[in-house]
């Protein structure tokens, strides 16, 4: 599961210079056995959201996610699902990505 985390942190919304697990973008990260591969992989199933609902970077930036996830060990397949409930806001973003964005 770190391993998937730390994928996440390599990807970014172009208009915004922090990773988009710091800027709380990442609601939830599941990791099941892969029906279709017993045994052998693991799928992994993201929601994420958006700062704004009619970004039209979201399904670059969530297929970008899916493909860093397919990149690790042991992973075989990837679902990433935009989901806009509850609705992302300021308050979600880590310490280090305020510090980035200079809002600490």
């Amino acid at each position: 599961e770190q391993q998937i985390w730390e994928q996440l942190k390599t990807c970014f919304d172009p208009e915004i210079p922090v990773n988009i697990v710091d800027l709380g973008l990442i609601y939830s990260l599941e990791i099941a056995p892969d029906p279709e591969q017993p045994g052998k992989g693991k799928r992994v199933g993201v929601k994420m959201t958006l700062t704004a609902p009619g970004c039209g970077m979201g399904p670059t930036i969530a297929e970008d996610a899916r493909q860093k996830i397919l990149g690790v060990p042991g992973v075989s397949s990837a679902q990433v699902d935009l989901v806009w409930d509850p609705p992302w806001n300021p308050s979600l973003i880590s310490e280090q990505g305020k510090m980035r964005l200079g809002m600490v």
